[in-house]
């Protein structure tokens, strides 16, 4: 098989890919609708879930044969990661709570990396709001036609950051509930919106400066993870190294690059982390 491939050429059949399951979630998102239980009652697949991942599957072999597809709902298809240079990454719903429960953010995720998980392409859509994030490695990041860039914040004391919490929270005291009580004491506010695809393209965007989080998946972060990286950002794992770890979601760190040191610094210091300067914070 060939290990060519025109980027240009399958990011805009991705695009059109990810339009199309967005609007299957659309269909779905104001249908009254049943909920199943994955593996905790916090961890839902609804049938959206399923019809979204099925339309891309199918899409993805038809339009790239040979190539490797890891989806969320559904496991692996075709080769394997040694047996072909290309491995997609499907997450045909990002943020299935929030569906679940009528909030209204959420993302269908597509990624293509190398078999080493570095990231080639990506899309992360927005059906809600229109918003179609996209970027090339090597060419950049957009949304809508627009190119992204991150914020130029340089103080985490001024920084807005984003994160999230792993489904097993419950129970698991490595649940990023310290972490979080720490970056509220050392920025100017702490979100938690629900699709850890969103947030990373929102830190490409410059909407945030940080993101962190401990425990989605390969499919969740890495069209997010490209798109940061392409809008002039950095990624590491927490403590500073881009490596498989940060890659997979497994303590995944993103920011504008210009706070990095410091946003490391709050993750494996925690308490004795610096605190800003003694001012009046701004509402969060």
């Amino acid at each position: 098989m060939s290990n060519s491939l025109d980027l240009f050429a399958a990011l805009e059949a991705v695009e059109i890919i990810a339009r199309q399951a967005g609007a299957i979630l659309r269909m779905y998102f104001e249908r009254p609708r049943a909920a199943n239980h994955k593996s905790t009652a916090v961890d839902l697949v609804t049938e959206a879930d399923q019809q979204s991942e099925a339309y891309i599957v199918d899409a993805l072999k038809k339009a790239f044969p040979g190539h490797g597809i890891n989806g969320e709902e559904g496991g692996g298809y075709g080769p394997e990661s040694g047996n072909s240079p290309f491995q997609w990454w499907i997450d045909p719903l990002d943020g299935t709570t929030n569906f679940a429960h009528r909030y209204p953010v959420f993302s269908v995720s597509i990624s293509l990396s190398d078999p080493d998980l570095n990231p080639i392409l990506g899309v992360v859509y927005d059906p809600v709001h229109g918003e179609m994030f996209k970027a090339i490695r090597g060419h950049g990041a957009t949304l809508n036609g627009r190119r992204l860039h991150v914020s130029t914040v340089n103080d985490l004391g001024q920084a807005l950051v984003i994160t999230g919490f792993p489904y097993d929270r419950w129970t698991n005291p490595d649940n990023n509930v310290a972490e979080f009580g720490h970056f509220v004491r050392r920025t100017q506010g702490v979100r938690r919106v629900g699709s850890a695809a969103l947030d990373l393209c929102y830190v490409a965007a410059g909407r945030c400066d940080v993101y962190w989080e401990h425990g989605p998946n390969p499919w969740d972060v890495l069209a997010g993870i490209l798109c940061v990286l392409e809008a002039g950002g950095r990624v590491s794992d927490y403590h500073g190294s881009l490596n498989r770890d940060a890659l997979c979601g497994s303590r995944t760190l993103a920011t504008n690059g210009h706070v990095h040191d410091q946003a490391v610094a709050v993750l494996t210091r925690g308490e004795d982390a610096p605190l800003p300067a003694a001012s009046e914070p701004a509402t969060s």
